[in-house]
């Protein structure tokens, strides 16, 4: 499977099919790579939650901004509570979450719109990035997939907003992008049998146990089950090979780095005309 996302610079990786197949969209994925700051954050740290100053905070999202052409008064973030909370948003919701955590959408960690000239962010260091968009219609959206989220179903959520709005899952698409690999994330016994009543009546199981209550869980390929027993085409679900913990030149890693680093994010959004 070829990789979906393309280096732009240091600082991007761009979901490079889709932009081309839909010129007005913009979709991709930030590095670690740039930026302003100091000591532990001293690169492209956009996450105001990590004990970051701000004002190095708000300077790396505007140059992220100017690079994509996407202001940051046209951003709209969320507090992510790794629960599978997912919202349409609209015009009246741009700048939430752009400049400052308090004013994010509180308790979500997935957003969509089909309005122009909205970018839509989530912030992860390790998490599993979902992107979604319609060859049907507008939708266009993103989720952050952590065990929690991914186990509770958040990438069926998504699927399942659209299909109330009409859209359906044989018309969605979907990437999931840079994340923690099946090396480097161990979990226990509990997450496991989270992972089997959510794909219960599958055959496959996305874990390799590598001792007594020790396994290694692929997020990725989790959540690409759970796309597909939602009913999004297999052929139209495209995952990453990029690992968030192994690429330390890339990315920040929450697991890697001990809980202190920074973020990258997530983005899409349709250019205005």
């Amino acid at each position: 499977m070829n990789e979906p996302f393309k280096p732009g610079t240091k600082q991007y990786l761009f979901i490079e099919s889709w932009m081309e197949a839909n010129p007005m969209l913009i979709a991709g994925f930030t590095t670690k790579n740039g930026g302003h700051g100091s000591g532990n954050f001293e690169s492209l740290n956009l996450g105001f939650h990590v004990n970051d100053k701000l004002e190095d905070v708000i300077a790396n999202r505007e140059i992220v901004g100017d690079n994509l052409s996407f202001p940051l008064n046209c951003w709209i973030g969320a507090e992510q509570t790794h629960e599978v909370r997912t919202v349409k948003v609209n015009s009246q919701d741009i700048g939430k979450g752009s400049a400052d955590y308090s004013s994010s959408l509180k308790a979500t960690d997935g957003l969509y719109t089909e309005e122009p000239g909205i970018l839509l962010t989530l912030c992860f260091a390790d998490c599993v990035p979902l992107y979604f968009y319609s060859s049907s219609s507008r939708h266009i959206g993103v989720a952050h997939a952590g065990w929690k989220g991914t186990v509770n179903g958040i990438a069926a959520e998504m699927i399942e907003k659209w299909q109330a709005e009409g859209v359906a899952a044989r018309d969605i698409h979907a990437v999931i992008g840079p994340s923690i690999c099946t090396d480097c994330y161990i979990v226990d016994d509990r997450v496991i049998q989270f992972v089997e009543n959510r794909l219960e009546e599958m055959d496959e199981k996305p874990y390799n146990r590598i001792s007594e209550g020790q396994y290694q869980l692929d997020l990725k390929r989790l959540n690409e089950l759970i796309l597909q027993k939602a009913g999004v085409p297999p052929g139209q679900i495209q995952v990453s090979r990029f690992c968030t913990s192994c690429d330390s030149d890339m990315f920040f890693s929450h697991r890697r780095d001990s809980g202190i680093t920074g973020r990258m994010m997530s983005f899409i959004g349709w250019k205005e005309d």
